[in-house]
């Protein structure tokens, strides 16, 4: 063999594949580099490097390692390099709104108007101011009861009571019950009490009279009461362990006993009661062993 040449093994020669050898799961082979792949995996074995021994050989590997290392990347390519991901911080965005700051509640130091209000008594006891939603402002000084608009500054008196019934706090309801009241409901204007007799009482707190309605249905004491959401339907609750449901328009000043429905399920005093918000005809109850009925 002449020293000045060299001649490449054919196992580092380009091999033509003939169709025989296509293999059907590589679906492009325009980008695939099968003699430097060929030369990836020969050029480290022990055996070929055994195989080389002349001095031309041993100076030619290195010139084919840099020839087919060069611009080489990868063996195999199947499609170009995906895109750079968008970027999920969605604060990058030149579009997103800002988060709107929260203004500062501003508390005045001053007040804003002081009323003369002579009389008032200093008794932690007594509820003597309210403010009514016409914006106007109720307040009782000494045995009178003054209303003062917001919104025109106008004052006017309401009433005056006698001196020897005390000073002005809540109304007394008297009449309606023969024993201990233990429940009360409000719809509007109405109260609704219940008795230790078993009576239902509605009274229209507008009027003297006050007492517009009875009804009578529980045979112990009557110990929870809930209106409906519209204000047309009372649920009452007793000792009795029974549950009534009652219209608002067949209440009258004599007493009635014409309930719309009577349930009689629960073992123990019903005390709990509740009208679904949103379905009208629903209405859950627990009594005193934690059972649970549906109306």
């Amino acid at each position: 063999m002449d020293s000045d040449t060299c001649t490449v093994p054919d196992h580092f020669l380009p091999r033509k594949l003939s169709k025989q050898n296509l293999d059907r799961f590589i679906p492009n082979r325009s980008v695939m580099d099968f003699d430097f792949a060929n030369y990836a995996l020969t050029q480290g074995s022990k055996r070929n490097l055994d195989e080389v021994t002349s001095a031309s050989r041993k100076a030619y590997m290195p010139q084919l390692a840099v020839v087919m290392n060069q611009n080489r990347t990868r063996i195999f390519a199947f499609r170009n390099k995906p895109k750079a991901l968008l970027s999920t911080n969605h604060s990058d965005s030149p579009h997103q709104n800002p988060k709107p700051v929260k203004p500062r509640r501003y508390i005045p130091q001053n007040s804003e108007r002081v009323l003369d209000a002579p009389g008032l008594r200093d008794d932690f006891s007594l509820n003597l101011l309210d403010w009514g939603s016409a914006n106007v402002l109720a307040i009782a000084l000494g045995d009178t009861v003054y209303l003062w608009d917001a919104s025109s500054g106008s004052t006017s008196e309401l009433v005056t009571i006698d001196e020897d019934k005390g000073p002005v706090t809540m109304r007394t309801l008297r009449g309606g019950h023969e024993s201990r009241i233990g429940s009360l409901a409000w719809n509007n204007h109405i109260l609704t009490t219940g008795g230790m007799d078993g009576k239902l009482v509605n009274n229209d707190v507008r009027i003297r009279s006050s007492i517009v309605g009875t009804y009578v249905g529980h045979t112990e004491e009557v110990c929870g009461l809930k209106w409906s959401e519209s204000g047309k339907k009372l649920a009452s609750g007793g000792n009795d362990n029974v549950v009534h449901i009652w219209d608002r328009s067949l209440a009258s000043s004599n007493p009635t006993r014409q309930w719309l429905h009577r349930f009689e399920e629960h073992t123990t005093a019903v005390r709990a009661l509740a009208w679904c918000p949103f379905q009208a005809t629903l209405l859950a109850t627990g009594g005193g062993v934690y059972t649970l009925g549906l109306a």
